[in-house]
């Protein structure tokens, strides 16, 4: 299976100065009137940039990131450049709540990933953007495991969709999101596959998902949550589950007690056991929009 490294980084991270943005980079992000825009745009830069470094074995003091530059394919996606030249990796990015999140993996390969809050949803929300088996599973889960499930589908929509190179261009109904090997009721029912292991197994582990676009191709990918944070990330080829990193250019963030890392042999990148994966939860009431990738 593919390799995929996860970072995550919050508002707490980012250094007071721009000096780590290159020159078209700072440009940008001058251009942007909204401050929610312009917060979630630095944020998402700061986070693929730190993750970048330490995957590649790269200098993470903020200066030397200015060197690390995230440019828009015609599509939309992230595609990065290290001195002006193409780096080699895929990546892919996504920010929500004053959370950002960057995978990265092997340059070619069709990579999504997403943030998501767990929160209501409503019937006109479902009936809108969910495909006819995600609304019969969705009918036949109950109200205490809605949210979850329906943030879980959600959310791995959009990593699909960004695995596809559309985003929310694409009709949402034209992906359908499965958990993989859900347990089952007593009566043959599909079981939301979050309620079937202890919270002390689904708060440090990936399990796995699947989506299916209406042309036959099938992403695989992996889901978590940490509280009312979940993310997924789908990929193509298949991947394993992700490997947190940890970077050298991290200011505010901490791993949480009792989470391992690797530090390996001196100079090397620094990653999480993948086994140890757990971050810091947040919440806010509105619906996500895929951008920035």
């Amino acid at each position: 299976m593919m390799d995929v490294y996860w970072l995550e980084q919050t508002e707490a991270d980012l250094p007071p100065e721009n000096d780590w943005l290159s020159d078209s980079e700072a440009v940008r992000l001058d251009s942007m009137r909204f401050a929610k825009r312009h917060a979630d745009w630095r944020l998402g830069r700061w986070t693929a940039k730190c993750a970048l470094a330490a995957h590649l074995n790269l200098p993470g003091h903020p200066p030397d990131l200015a060197d690390i530059e995230i440019r828009s394919a015609p599509s939309g996606a992230p595609e990065v450049f290290i001195a002006n030249q193409p780096a080699g990796v895929a990546i892919s990015l996504s920010h929500r709540a004053g959370v950002a999140a960057c995978a990265v993996t092997l340059f070619g390969a069709d990579l999504g990933c997403d943030l998501e809050i767990i929160e209501p949803r409503s019937d006109a929300f479902i009936a809108d953007y969910f495909a006819t088996e995600e609304q019969e599973l969705i009918e036949r889960t109950s109200a205490a495991e809605r949210s979850l499930l329906l943030a879980l589908l959600w959310s791995g929509k959009e990593s699909a969709l960004k695995a596809l190179h559309t985003g929310l261009r694409l009709d949402t109904r034209s992906v359908t999101v499965s958990p993989v090997a859900a347990p089952l009721h007593g009566d043959g029912r599909a079981q939301d596959p979050a309620l079937a292991a202890p919270a002390s197994y689904w708060l440090t582990n990936w399990r796995p998902l699947q989506v299916v676009y209406e042309d036959g191709q099938i992403f695989h990918g992996w889901w978590q949550n940490t509280g009312d944070l979940l993310r997924t990330m789908v990929a193509s080829p298949r991947p394993a589950a992700p490997i947190f990193l940890q970077a050298e250019c991290c200011m505010g963030h901490r791993p949480p007690i009792g989470e391992k890392i690797n530090h390996g042999a001196p100079g090397s990148r620094r990653k999480l056991d993948r086994n140890q994966n757990s971050v810091s939860s947040v919440s806010e009431p509105a619906l996500s929009v895929a951008e920035g990738w």
